[in-house]
């Protein structure tokens, strides 16, 4: 798994016992290889652009296949695992663009995404059969192409007694609201906005040779910046009804230079600015999730490169009024979190003898993923 932090290649060593609400999962290794400084910024040249160079991207998408397959191996040799041994590498590509018809604003198309690093490539070089593209065969079916946890969260982490949200903050932050069994609400998932991705955009525009916020030092030297928060969270995006879905396409560098041209007071330092980013990222979690549960009590478990953030964890924590917990409570790394649920969906593509989901609104019920032979 790679995310749109473009900071490397999140690997995750699985074994499956069962499929669908039987399915046990373990976690036998997990580690991410960074990308070196060269290859990110060739990604970021046409990632998440409105126009890319042809010749870059179908270059690249050949070349991340490769280079996917390579550290695929490094990882099984540092393990000490046979390649032999590994049954399906399941790969989720990097994304390029997300387009659902929210953004593309264009009613005669369909919903679109595009992930590359071509899975024959890493079949081929690796010797083991690859799943791979997994979002488009949601899209087919009706789709948003995002956020595909729900399949893996609900299958592992949905609770007989407990209201259960199951929180990621990536580039952008989604969660999963798994309503307990002895209730007969609907459990689903959804994108909410911005997590990391623009306060790293901020980061890396201001600080060279940076590309997040270590630990919040900068955020937490600033103050938040009250008038330009608001403006930032008066976007359209989070009137949509749920679920919803979007991408750095939308929340970027450019959303925030719109944001402080409206904005009477000057924001003095990128403090500032970190601090407001950070504010909003929070705020927004804050308030979707108070949106969908109401007066429902329930309990937060957290992963992703955001639950690292502790000035972010903080202001999430006081704005619920609730200690988060990491989904290593229910015995999942959170850093591994996403990488073993698209192995999940790869378990439920070859051996599951039925669908295990019902289709609910945004949440189709269909078995995803393409398979590529090494031979």
């Amino acid at each position: 798994m790679s995310g749109t932090s473009l900071d490397g290649l999140d690997i995750a060593l699985c074994q499956f016992k069962g499929t669908g609400p039987g399915t046990v999962c373990r976690l036998l290794e997990f580690t991410t290889i960074p990308y070196t400084d060269d290859f990110r910024s060739r990604i970021k040249e046409i990632a998440f652009q409105p126009l890319a160079d042809l010749c870059k991207l179908t270059v690249l998408n050949a070349e991340i296949g490769t280079y996917t397959a390579e550290l695929v191996l490094q990882a099984l040799k540092s393990w000490n695992f046979p390649v032999t041994d590994v049954d399906i590498i399941a790969s989720h590509g990097q994304t390029i663009f997300h387009a659902p018809k929210s953004f593309h604003l264009q009613n005669s198309a369909p919903n679109a995404t595009l992930q590359i690093g071509d899975a024959d490539h890493i079949a081929v070089k690796t010797g083991i059969i690859t799943l791979s593209d997994f979002r488009q065969k949601h899209i087919a079916a009706g789709g948003e192409g995002a956020p595909l946890v729900f399949y893996g969260d609900s299958l592992l982490f949905t609770d007989q007694q407990e209201n259960r949200i199951l929180l990621n903050i990536g580039g952008i932050s989604n969660f999963t609201w798994l309503p307990s069994g002895e209730t007969d609400l609907t459990a689903f998932s959804t994108d909410v906005g911005p997590g990391n991705t623009m306060m790293d955009q901020y980061i890396s525009s201001q600080f060279p040779g940076k590309s997040f916020d270590q630990d919040a030092i900068i955020a937490s030297s600033g103050t938040v910046n009250e008038q330009l928060l608001k403006i930032l969270m008066a976007d359209p995006f989070f009137k949509l009804g749920l679920p919803r879905t979007t991408g750095p396409e939308y929340f970027n560098l450019k959303y925030l230079e719109d944001a402080l041209q409206k904005c009477e007071k000057p924001v003095c330092s990128p403090a500032d600015i970190m601090a407001t980013l950070c504010a909003f990222s929070a705020r927004v979690i804050v308030q979707t999730i108070q949106q969908l549960t109401g007066d429902i009590p329930y309990q937060i478990y957290v992963s992703g490169g955001g639950m690292h953030n502790p000035l972010l964890n903080k202001m999430i924590s006081e704005g619920l009024n609730l200690n988060l917990q990491s989904t290593q409570e229910l015995g999942l790394n959170p850093d591994a979190k996403e990488a073993v649920l698209f192995a999940l969906l790869a378990n439920e593509c070859i051996a599951a003898p039925q669908q295990a989901f019902k289709s609910r609104p945004g949440i189709p019920a269909v078995t995803m993923g393409k398979i590529s032979l090494p031979d």
